[in-house]
C-alpha cells in the first residue's frame, strides 16, 4: 500500500512494554490497526516517555540508534532494532506550526525512539518504511498540551500519523506477570478502563482533561500522569478538525493493565 496524503486518523494507544512483542493478541491486534486506514506519509510519536522542555524533536537522519530506555529485561529485548527512515521535512513542519516566542523548539539530532514510539511502531509497521519523527511532552498540563495538539492538526491533511503513546491505566504495583497477561486486573483498573471508554464515547474533552478529579481511581490509575497525557494532544489535533468521533479499537488488560486504545476519525 503506497503512501498516502489523504487525511491520516489521530491515534491514542497503549504502547505496552518490550515483552509486548511476545503477546501474539496484541501484536495481532496492533497489526490489524494499521491495515484499517490508509498507509501515512510519515508518523509523529508523542510517547509518555520523552517530557523535555523546551519542546524537543528527535533526530531526523534516521540512523540514530534506539532509546533502550528500560532495565532488567532479558538482552533479546535490547537487540531490536527499528530502522525507520527520518523525517526531516516534518521536523520542519513542526516547527513552523509550534515554534513561538512561549513555545521554542529544540532539534535533538542525538535522540533515538524510545520503547513508546517503536514498541508499537515494530507490530503496526513491521518493514519500518514509514518516516517517523518523535516530539517530546513540554509539560504535563493538560490544556498546554490539548492546545498543541490543535496546533498539529492540519499535518493530518498532509499525510500525517499523529500518534499519543501512553497506557490507559499505568500503575506498576498492579503488573502481575504471575496471574498471566489475561489475569482479572484490580478493581480500580477496570474502574478506570469503564470511566474512560464512557468518557472518549461521549466526546466529553473537560473530563478528560480534568481526569484526576472526574475519574474513579485516577490516582490509583495513574499515580503520575505522564502515560494519560499523551492523550490530551491526540485530542486537541482531532478537535481541531472538526470531529471528536472515535472508536475504541483495542480494549482488555495486560497483567492488570488497561491496554485501550482509540482511533479518532
Amino acid at each position: 500500500m503506497d503512501a498516502s496524503d489523504t487525511r491520516q486518523p489521530v491515534l491514542y494507544l497503549s504502547h505496552g512494554a518490550p515483552p509486548l512483542a511476545d503477546d501474539p493478541v496484541w501484536t495481532a491486534q496492533l497489526a490489524d490497526w494499521s491495515s484499517r486506514f490508509g498507509k501515512p506519509r510519515n508518523i509523529l510519536m508523542v510517547s509518555a516517555h520523552w517530557e523535555e522542555a523546551p519542546l524537543s524533536l528527535s533526530a531526523t537522519s534516521g540512523d540514530v540508534p534506539l532509546v533502550y530506555d528500560f532495565w532488567g529485561f532479558p538482552q533479546r529485548y535490547y537487540d531490536v532494532t527499528y530502522a525507520a527512515p527520518g523525517a526531516p521535512e516534518l521536523a520542519a513542519t513542526v516547527e513552523r506550526l509550534v515554534a513561538t516566542g512561549e513555545t521554542p523548539v529544540h532539534r535533538d539530532e542525538t535522540r533515538g525512539l524510545d520503547h513508546g514510539a517503536y514498541v508499537p511502531l515494530v507490530e503496526m509497521y513491521p518493514d519500518a518504511d514509514v518516516p517517523v519523527l518523535q516530539m517530546s511532552m513540554p509539560t504535563l498540563d493538560p490544556r498546554t498540551l490539548f492546545d498543541l495538539g490543535r496546533r498539529l492538526a492540519p499535518l493530518r491533511d498532509e499525510g500525517t500519523l499523529i500518534v499519543g503513546s501512553g497506557f490507559t491505566t499505568h500503575n506498576l504495583r498492579w503488573f502481575n506477570p504471575s496471574g498471566g497477561a489475561d489475569g482479572e486486573p484490580p478493581a480500580a483498573s477496570s474502574e478506570f478502563d469503564h470511566w474512560a471508554a464512557e468518557a472518549l464515547a461521549r466526546g466529553d474533552v473537560d473530563a478528560v482533561l480534568d481526569f484526576e478529579h472526574k475519574a474513579p481511581a485516577a490516582h490509583e490509575a495513574h499515580p503520575r500522569t505522564e502515560h494519560w497525557a499523551p492523550l490530551y494532544v491526540s485530542l486537541g489535533a482531532a478537535h481541531e478538525s472538526g470531529s471528536l468521533d472515535n472508536e475504541s479499537v483495542i480494549d482488555g488488560f495486560w497483567y492488570g493493565l488497561s491496554k485501550r486504545s482509540w482511533q479518532f476519525a
